[in-house]
């Protein structure tokens, strides 16, 4: 982008240590623009906030800090968005407390188009990962822009499917943009990079602090019109977004799994709570009162449609699966077929992307 006085001005107040989002709305409001804020005197700043804070807003950044953010700044698709831009995202306005200013890279308009946060356990199942790609390809197709943080396990599967529908795929990051963490999605921050986007309000160079996230989670929900949890034990993060959307006044959706499973026992606490139980990415757009004119993956019909091409051996083993876990010795019992006939049905329905093998011998229906 451009670096004229303001985005400078702007940039050098995200990088004063201790200037907090209250303190500098308490300086802006009485002072005027970021340049205002720090052409001020120190015994004006400290009319109205603390003297540590007078003291280091008009001491500055370290200068090495702004020189290394304002050449970031400047290269292609690289972005600051500040409160007074015409284009900061409306939906993060509207929250309690909306970043002052926040680095990006890619698709600006992403920012001002409906979103959807999709959310889960970053040690997912398999099912769970199947699960969030293809919600996410059929609400992105419909034209929801899909919101997630960029974790392994259910926010990358979030991603991916983002990517691949029109509404694209936005990340909200723990770090500097500077940094990807987890460095196994390094690949995946590209490809948002060059057709999403990557968003934070962390200053270049932060490292993946524990504290970071649980703060970045209320702009995944604040981003979007509601949050969509798809698989999450009792302590995940992922219940940390939906509290937040729920104060945010957005709404919050659940995917139920197994009562079995500690990745369904999050998603079921929700549900209880109040959440909307999803079955399809369909449900979503009902509830968002958005319309979509073709069939969407995952849909009864399509799922039925899917499984009439599997027969013989293969779909009693498939139909005797359900929608549980299983093993080999349970589908024998189920069946009546011997142990061999079920391991080369398992492997017919593995390879044609219908099931997947779990640790200790079982298996999960993906669709």
């Amino acid at each position: 982008m451009d670096i004229d006085a303001r985005v400078e001005a702007w940039a050098s107040l995200q990088l004063v240590p201790g200037l907090t989002a209250r303190a500098l709305f308490a300086l802006l409001k009485s002072l005027g623009g970021p340049a205002e804020v720090r052409a001020v005197s120190q015994a004006t700043l400290a009319r109205f906030v603390t003297a540590d804070v007078a003291a280091a807003t008009r001491r500055g950044p370290d200068p090495g800090d702004l020189e290394r953010t304002l050449a970031w700044l400047a290269l292609p698709g690289h972005s600051l968005f500040a409160w007074d831009d015409p284009d900061y995202p409306a939906s993060l306005l509207a929250i309690a407390d909306p970043p002052p200013a926040f680095c990006y890279v890619g698709r600006r308009e992403l920012l001002n188009r409906p979103a959807l946060a999709i959310v889960g356990s970053r040690n997912a199942t398999p099912q769970g990962v199947e699960h969030a790609e293809t919600f996410a390809a059929a609400l992105s197709a419909a034209g929801l822009t899909i919101v997630s943080g960029l974790a392994v396990g259910i926010d990358a599967a979030a991603h991916r499917g983002g990517l691949a529908g029109s509404g694209s795929s936005v990340a909200v990051l723990g770090t500097g943009l500077d940094r990807v963490y987890p460095a196994a999605n390094r690949a995946l921050a590209r490809k948002l990079s060059e057709g999403g986007g990557l968003l934070s309000e962390f200053p270049l160079g932060t490292p993946p602090l524990p504290a970071n996230f649980p703060r970045r989670n209320r702009l995944i929900s604040g981003l979007s019109r509601g949050v969509l949890v798809v698989e999450a034990t009792l302590a995940s993060g992922s219940l940390i977004t939906a509290r937040f959307a729920a104060e945010q006044g957005r709404d919050v959706f659940a995917i139920p799994g197994s009562i079995h499973s500690p990745f369904s026992k999050g998603s079921h606490r929700l549900i209880k709570d109040g959440a909307k139980l999803v079955e399809t990415a369909q449900d979503v757009l009902d509830e968002l009162r958005l319309v979509t004119l073709s069939p969407l993956p995952g849909t009864p019909a399509a799922t039925a449609e899917a499984d009439a091409e599997i027969q013989g051996v293969a779909a009693r083993v498939l139909a005797a699966l359900g929608h549980d876990t299983a093993g080999v010795d349970a589908l024998c019992e189920r069946t009546g077929l011997a142990a061999d006939a079920i391991a080369v049905a398992l492997v017919e329905l593995e390879l044609s992307g219908k099931i997947a093998p779990l640790p200790g011998g079982a298996y999960q229906r993906l669709r």
